[in-house]
């Protein structure tokens, strides 16, 4: 796993945070297939999607986490 991603994850769980918002930029998108791959298969994260355009769009993603 990307390590900021991972620590950024793991502090958000344990400040019992909901969701939190990765800010990964449109680019070529092939950061964003990263992280999104990281997510599905990370234990703390109950899902994830893009954010509405208002929010960054498909430049964020939004990862609800794991209760």
């Amino acid at each position: 796993m990307l390590p900021e991603l991972e620590r950024y994850l793991n502090d958000a769980y344990m400040s019992n945070m909901p969701f939190v918002r990765i800010i990964h930029g449109k680019g070529t998108g092939a950061l964003r297939q990263v992280v999104r791959e990281e997510l599905a298969t990370n234990p703390l994260v109950s899902s994830f999607k893009g954010a509405d355009s208002r929010e960054g769009g498909e430049g964020v993603t939004i990862a609800n986490l794991a209760v």
